[in-house]
């Protein structure tokens, strides 16, 4: 309930009109701040990390106002340079928004799904399937080896993809299935993401 204060009298009369500082229309306060938009091309094949320094740099050097584009057109390839750069996107301070500009397969597709935006153009193309290496050593070290990979890219692809791929489509994925999808199946999934967010925020206002 509302109430008012007490006037100059002592008594509890609201004050008059006069004595109230007419109302002059609300201030604007503004501040200018430098956005800076750079764009990256990752086509090809994704090769050694020593050739995505500038990139790493740029990620971890960009402040909060800064606009970074990662165009991609990619087959996937080195998985620890892949890795490095969800990274450095993840611990980015600016906005990364991935653009699937072709194709986007094996550690692309992962690197794509790490934006903070996704953008998807029409006849694209994204793929999932599970690692391809190769061992040496003793028959021991060979099997811990291929254990502990085995764990490490369950983790991976479950942090990475979730919600975007269901646990079926990661079991499957593990068990050695491809997964395929066209544009169409990428935007009606991330389409899908977005629906739970949005009532979430809503049930955050309710009293």
């Amino acid at each position: 309930m509302l109430q008012h204060s007490p006037g100059r009298n002592g008594g509890g009369e609201p004050p008059d009109e006069e004595e109230l500082e007419p109302f002059g229309g609300l201030m604007r306060y503004e501040r200018q701040v430098p956005i800076h938009q750079v764009s990256y091309y990752l086509c090809g094949e994704i090769q050694a990390p020593q050739f995505y320094t500038e990139l790493f740099y740029t990620l971890r050097s960009a402040s909060e106002t800064d606009l970074i584009y990662l165009h991609i057109n990619s087959p996937g390839g080195d998985f620890n340079t892949g890795l490095q750069i969800i990274n450095n996107m993840l611990a980015s301070d600016a906005h990364v928004v991935t653009v699937l500009e072709a194709r986007a397969y094996s550690m692309a597709a992962f690197i794509f799904l790490s934006g903070d935006e996704l953008v998807v153009h029409d006849n694209c193309q994204l793929m999932f399937h599970t690692y391809s290496s190769s061992f040496a050593g003793k028959g021991s070290e060979q099997l811990a080896e291929v254990h502990a990979l085995g764990n490490w890219f369950e983790k991976v692809t479950t942090r990475l993809c979730t919600p975007f791929l269901s646990p079926t489509d990661i079991n499957h994925i593990l068990q050695g299935s491809d997964l395929w999808m066209d544009s169409d199946e990428i935007r009606r999934r991330l389409g899908r993401m977005k629906h739970p967010k949005v009532a979430s925020r809503k049930s955050a206002t309710k009293p």
